[in-house]
């Protein structure tokens, strides 16, 4: 009989990663991630942080945001919210609108297939860009 799940292997380094996730909000890249860790964990590697966060978002426990700044960023926080881009900064910022919670399935014009929820980018300048520009 053979067993087609996969145990996952207990990983301190893993723990480190989305631990440290868990403590922010601006929405990190890995290199970011790489950089705040390797002192306290001098055998962690770039490429470790990558592989990790790519199964930390393969199993749900984070989110990788794809923005057009060209780089990765990692939120801990899965539940439903959207996010806003400075154009300015690049910095990354949860978003909650008061959005209604749907209880059947999106419908969209000519798509046959079945969407379960969505995701919303906003790009603009943030309120820090905004106070320095008006300096």
């Amino acid at each position: 009989m053979s067993d087609t799940k996969q145990i996952m292997k207990h990983s301190k380094q893993r723990d480190a990663i989305f631990s440290f996730l868990m403590t922010r909000k601006d929405h990190p890249t890995a290199e970011t991630i790489y950089t705040c860790l390797k002192e306290e964990n001098p055998n962690l590697s770039l490429g470790t942080v990558y592989r990790n966060l790519t199964l930390l978002t393969d199993i749900g426990q984070i989110r990788r945001l794809r923005l057009s700044d060209g780089a990765d960023h990692f939120d801990a926080d899965t539940s439903p919210h959207d996010h806003f881009l400075c154009m300015r900064c690049n910095a990354v910022m949860d978003v909650h609108m008061n959005k209604p919670v749907r209880k059947t399935p999106y419908k969209i014009q000519d798509f046959s297939g079945e969407v379960e929820g969505s995701f919303t980018y906003y790009y603009g300048t943030c309120e820090h860009c905004l106070k320095e520009m008006c300096s």
